[in-house]
């Protein structure tokens, strides 16, 4: 007879991480444990997952892996716990919350809701604290996001939408690629987009990459590798205009048909309004790529239609990264490639277009109003009311959010951390902002839970509970409920729906009309996947006018001017590098880190070495050799760190992969190689989004410090 217990399970699931990809996959189950995962049978002939979710084992049975509710007992950031039973954690958080919100008002509460499980529509970490504060009170938010705040921001006051993407198979109809910043093979933005483009470059289509090193996009996708200085994209874009102007290359009728503001962008460009014409030569000095190559790239984009620029989300981390979207939008206008196939808009790379039809948890209005932007939170924490912020911070809840390796300007987070009276952390493991808090509630990871998963295309899938969870931790939404309990207001969170109810609640109210099919196969396909945005309005403007103030693609937008106090038209903003920090410095996603998830994890950090790319150039000037150990540094902070020298980079220009988590040594030196000890608090205006690819620094031997 056969033995039960060996039968593998093959059970459906979808990585529920802040990624941007959201894939179709498959648990292998034997005895209760996961023992492999792989692409579902069922995704769809280009979409494939990666070693992120491949190897989701090595973070569910991790041994460093949190299991019980700590309380601190120790300094902050000294990592002293003491190990404590639910109802004593959850009775202590919830004694104190109560106190806060006599003493002070929950307004004095910061939402530090975050991006450890953010694709999901049950288990959500920005949608689950947020609901459980309103209803608690109101606190004080953040507003905007670390990723794409500057780009969020301004395209609005040009399309009149965030929704400005495309579904990857309508490259199948370009005849050029260009990806901007946009490190496809690492970072993805989605389980289909690096198959469709190399199914391109196979064909022979002309893929350019623009990026100041040579990534692994670069490697495995490109026929061309410009290489840019860091933050000065928007310098090359104008002078691509400038030489697609200057050559009459431009599409009169079309911009003219669908567009305002366009002939006041060229005054600019051609120098009318500065004196400075943005020509080739002009930009070369600044952006570090060739006039003649400039010159190459503006014929090569005027006679290759229909063209997809695809920005990523890097150039717009910038000093006027608000300005990206607008310059790409108008180089998309120019040569007529909006809202045709095989075109783009020129929005960020995982722009997106509406997912299928499908509720999530719902979120009551805010009763407070009062929000910070969330690129300067540490900023808020502490300098509260007298520096400018709507509130004085007295506690920080904080759930699947690492700040003290993904924050700018570790120092000043973990001295936010310090200063309010009382923190709160939800999280699978002992990261840097655990050690800071004074509650951490060991959560399940995506794999120990029921959910449906927003793929960010035109797909749903229904992740399912593949393991029992390990023993001791608790969902997200089951501790909220615990604590609503405890406050009152238990009724209100829940609606007296368990975990199941609510996904069966959010089907009843979706598109998917068959929930045993979406459970099976964990695949909802709404069928359409060659849409991309703005068809219906390139098709009859009149009839589909954008919700732009004018109906039309605002290259010039006085609404942006008067809300923000801003040029109405894109500007070439950048950091000046100086002589004290001649080095800018980027700050890549890891291949196998998602942030810093995994940061932790042995088989993920072996897999790549946390090291400094830099090139032999700079490496010479300064007698630096391969291997040498060195420190860089700026007026925020140093990192000790040992170098790769290669021409994979280009001179004047430094890389540091994200995600490491954090530490110092004596000299406040950070050791393992977390970026984020160098950058910068202050954001690009007018948004307050992130500017951490402009960064300057200087580089010496560690040994001669």
């Amino acid at each position: 007879m056969e033995n039960t217990n060996d039968i593998i399970t093959q059970v459906p699931v979808s990585c529920n991480k802040d990624c941007g990809g959201g894939c179709p996959l498959t648990a292998f189950i034997k005895n209760g444990k996961l023992i492999k995962i792989s692409n579902s049978k069922h995704k769809s002939e280009y979409m494939t997952g990666c070693a992120r979710g491949f190897k989701f084992g090595e973070v569910v049975y991790d041994s460093k892996r949190l299991t019980v509710p700590l309380i601190r007992n120790g300094e902050r950031g000294d990592g002293k716990f003491k190990e404590v039973s639910w109802d004593e954690a959850l009775d202590y958080t919830a004694a104190k919350l109560l106190e806060i919100k006599k003493e002070y008002g929950t307004d004095s509460i910061l939402n530090l809701e975050g991006g450890g499980a953010c694709r999901g529509a049950l288990h959500n970490t920005a949608l689950l604290p947020m609901r459980f504060l309103r209803l608690f009170g109101g606190c004080t938010e953040t507003d905007g996001s670390f990723s794409s705040q500057a780009t969020t921001f301004a395209t609005p006051y040009v399309f009149g939408t965030e929704n400005c993407g495309l579904d990857f198979a309508t490259l199948k109809f370009s005849n050029l690629i260009i990806l901007w910043g946009a490190n496809i093979s690492d970072v993805r933005f989605g389980g289909e987009s690096e198959n469709y483009i190399l199914e391109q470059k196979k064909r022979g289509i002309h893929i350019i990459v623009i990026d100041p090193r040579k990534s692994r996009t670069v490697k495995k996708l490109a026929t061309e590798w410009i290489q840019i200085y860091p933050g000065t994209d928007t310098v090359l874009m104008a002078a691509v205009l400038f030489v697609l102007i200057e050559k009459n290359l431009i599409e009169h009728d079309f911009i003219n048909k669908y567009s305002i503001g366009f002939w006041e962008l060229k005054k600019y460009i051609n120098g009318e309004i500065d004196n400075i014409p943005k020509s080739p030569y002009w930009a070369s000095k600044i952006c570090g790529v060739s006039e003649q190559t400039i010159i190459n790239l503006a014929l090569k984009y005027s006679e290759s239609k229909p063209a997809a620029l695809m920005p990523g989300l890097s150039i717009q981390r910038t000093i006027g990264g608000e300005d990206t979207l607008g310059m790409a939008a108008a180089l998309q206008l120019a040569t007529g490639n909006i809202g045709i196939k095989g075109g783009s808009s020129g929005g960020l790379v995982w722009s997106r277009l509406p997912s299928p039809r499908y509720e999530t948890v719902p979120i009551p209005p805010s009763l407070t109003n009062k929000s910070v932007p969330v690129y300067r939170w540490a900023d808020a924490v502490i300098g509260g009311k007298q520096a400018g912020y709507p509130t004085d911070i007295k506690a920080i809840y904080n759930v699947g959010e690492n700040f003290l390796s993904q924050g700018s300007e570790i120092n000043k987070n973990i001295e936010a951390f310090k200063k309010v009276s009382f923190s709160i952390c939800h999280d699978t493991f002992m990261t840097p902002t655990a050690k800071y808090c004074d509650v951490i509630f060991p959560v399940t990871t995506w794999i120990e839970r029921e959910d449906i998963i927003d793929s960010g295309v035109n797909y749903l899938f229904y992740s399912h509970k593949a393991i029992e969870p390990v023993n001791g931790v608790k969902n997200d939404y089951d501790i909220f409920s615990e604590l609503a309990q405890r406050l009152g207001f238990k009724q209100e969170y829940t609606e007296n729906r368990s975990n199941d109810e609510w996904l069966e609640y959010i089907v009843e109210h979706s598109e998917i009309d068959d929930f045993e099919k979406f459970k099976k196969t964990g695949i909802y396909d709404a069928g359409n996947h060659q849409r991309y945005a703005f068809k219906d309005f390139i098709d009859d403007p009149v009839s589909n006018p954008l919700k732009t103030p004018s109906g039309l693609i605002e290259i010039s937008s006085k609404l942006y001017t008067a809300e923000t106090g801003f040029p109405p038209i894109p500007q070439c903003r950048f950091l000046e590098i100086s002589e004290k920090y001649p080095i800018r410095l980027v700050t890549p996603h890891s291949k196998f880190f998602i942030n810093s998830s995994n940061s932790n994890i042995s088989w993920f950090r072996k897999q790549e070495e946390q090291i400094l790319l830099m090139n032999s150039k700079d490496s010479n000037d300064r007698k630096i050799e391969q291997g040498t150990v060195v420190r860089l540094y700026n007026e925020i902070g140093s990192i000790v760190i040992k170098v790769s020298v290669s021409n994979d980079i280009m001179p004047g220009v430094a890389c540091l992969p994200q995600g490491v988590w954090p530490e110092f040594n004596k000299n406040n030196d950070e050791i393992n190689g977390s970026a984020n000890a160098v950058t910068s608090t202050v954001p690009t205006e007018p948004s307050k989004g992130a500017r951490t690819h402009s960064i300057n620094i200087e580089i010496e031997r560690f040994e001669d410090c």
